[in-house]
């Protein structure tokens, strides 16, 4: 297929990473900038293991997405030659009533995807290594796992490459032309068809106007060793979910190579996306508080890295795609959990540029108000 333009894509993360492999399939040039090594580690794409999921609570939107975000993982998985996704199922522990329920009963229920109550004395006996006092409620969901993005993104990178895709690395941006599509690097400018901005939570610094929409959050996590008697448990669990609003957290197992990883999900709204990825004692207190309160023996649990992520959030946690200027496209990611949607967020931003939906239709899905299953 013949080339139909040229695309500059900032920031290589999933969502760049995906933009470029659905504009490749299309016939586009893609030349790709970030601002450290391909892939960067200090980029939130850089990660062990992300959980993915249909259920989303009361964001049903983002449940009827989720059939095609699946569908384009199938899809790239065949171009890579590789399978980065564990279909271990979700776990979901309810301290107390929540829309959660309703709004992933009745998505789930309208996509045809099974899912379960756990009966509390089965469940304390499933899941040894928790403390389940306060649980009142056990869900267990299928079309769900977990992602291994550092592997999806170094994959991506090689056969984007391989393809003909232009990277450079450790190349600052410092200003983007989205009227007429340059950006300018390290003091050299490159002119495109279209530029898309898939910089993360340094998006704000070359779009200014985001800041109104989406704010960087640090995010702490933690990557531990269980004691050895809880060690097997872990190893069998699926990924798993507490929504106790004093126990909020999300635990991967360590599957596949990976460590245990418990990550807190109420979002900071501070910080700066230069600092150090080492996360301090004041990142981890609120997580260290609510893992005492959630993981049996939780002192007998060997510290391996603290972490912090930096994302970008909105007030209502909807993702953000949109046209800048008469050739710019944006690409903002929110909350941490974009990663599961990466394929289809290239796949959107690939279908905009290529005139194959409108932007209006494109930022109003990115945004998860479709609600209808595809």
């Amino acid at each position: 297929m013949a080339p139909t333009g040229k695309v500059l894509i900032v920031g290589c993360g999933i969502a760049g990473l995906a933009t470029a492999w659905s504009l490749l399939r299309r016939g586009f040039e893609v030349e790709m900038f970030e601002q450290g090594p391909i892939p960067n580690p200090k980029g939130s794409s850089w990660d062990e293991h992300r959980i993915t999921r249909h259920a989303y609570g009361e964001f049903e939107g983002y449940s009827y997405l989720m059939p095609q975000a699946f569908r384009l993982w199938d899809l790239m998985w065949k171009d890579l030659g590789v399978t980065h996704y564990d279909p271990c199922g979700a776990v979901y522990f309810q301290r107390e009533e929540t829309p959660w329920y309703h709004g992933t009963s009745t998505a789930l229920t309208r996509m045809g995807i099974g899912f379960r109550d756990v009966p509390l004395g089965k469940a304390a006996a499933r899941f040894p290594m928790l403390n389940l006092d306060t649980v009142s409620r056990v869900v267990e969901t299928d079309g769900a796992g977990m992602l291994f993005p550092s592997r999806i993104v170094l994959d991506l990178v090689v056969f984007l490459a391989g393809k003909g895709v232009v990277f450079h690395a450790n190349h600052l941006v410092s200003e983007i032309d989205a009227e007429h599509g340059t950006v300018t690097a390290n003091g050299a400018t490159y002119s495109g068809d279209r530029v898309v901005i898939a910089a993360g939570a340094w998006a704000d610094r070359l779009v200014p106007s985001l800041r109104a929409h989406a704010t960087p959050s640090r995010q702490a996590v933690m990557f531990l060793a269980p004691p050895p008697d809880h060690a097997q448990a872990w190893a069998e669990a699926s990924v798993m979910a507490d929504l106790g609003p004093e126990s909020s957290c999300y635990m991967l197992p360590p599957r596949r190579g990976t460590r245990l990883k418990i990550g807190d999900h109420v979002f900071t709204r501070r910080g700066d996306a230069d600092e150090d990825r080492t996360a301090t004692d004041l990142d981890v207190t609120r997580l260290t508080r609510v893992l005492k309160r959630v993981v049996k023996d939780f002192d007998r649990y060997q510290v391996l890295e603290r972490k912090a992520c930096f994302y970008t959030v909105t007030d209502d946690e909807h993702f953000i795609q949109n046209a800048v200027g008469a050739k710019g496209w944006i690409i903002s990611a929110c909350s941490g959990h974009g990663f599961k949607l990466g394929a289809l967020t290239g796949e959107l931003a690939a279908q905009a540029i290529a005139g194959e939906r409108s932007a209006d239709e494109v930022t109003t899905m990115a945004a998860g108000l479709v609600l209808e299953p595809a």
